[in-house]
C-alpha cells in the first residue's frame, strides 16, 4: 500500500449511538429494516482526526443532534483500515459504509 499523501487527510467513521435513538421517529423512518440486537450508528466523515470530530459532535460544535444526544464511541474496527482517503473518495465511502451497515442490519443515520 502507498504512503498517503499529504492531502489524504480525510476520514470516514462510526458512531455507536445509545438505543434511546430508537425513540427519535425521524431514525426509525430512515431504519425500517432494523435488525433486533443490531446496532445502532452513525456514519461521517471528516478532514479532522475521528477523535477530535467525536468531541465536537458532543460539545455541540456543528454537532449531529444524534451523535450529539446519544454517541456514545466511535467504532473503529468499521472503518479505521480505510483512512486517511482524499476528499471525493471519502465522500464515497461514507455513503457506500452507510448502506453495507444498513443491509446487514444496522440502525444507520448518515447526513
Amino acid at each position: 500500500m502507498a504512503p498517503p499523501r499529504k492531502r489524504d487527510h480525510y476520514h470516514v467513521y462510526v458512531v455507536e449511538l445509545a438505543d434511546q435513538v430508537w425513540n427519535s421517529a425521524r431514525f426509525r423512518q430512515a431504519n425500517p429494516d432494523w435488525q433486533l440486537g443490531k446496532p445502532f450508528v452513525y456514519v461521517g466523515m471528516t478532514g479532522l482526526d475521528p477523535d477530535l470530530r467525536f468531541d465536537r459532535h458532543k460539545a455541540g460544535i456543528k454537532a449531529n443532534t444524534f451523535v450529539r444526544d446519544h454517541g456514545l464511541r466511535l467504532l473503529p474496527q468499521l472503518y479505521e483500515r480505510h483512512n486517511p482517503l482524499p476528499y471525493e473518495a471519502a465522500r464515497t465511502l461514507e455513503v457506500e459504509l452507510a448502506i453495507a451497515l444498513r443491509r446487514a442490519g444496522y440502525g444507520v443515520w448518515q447526513a
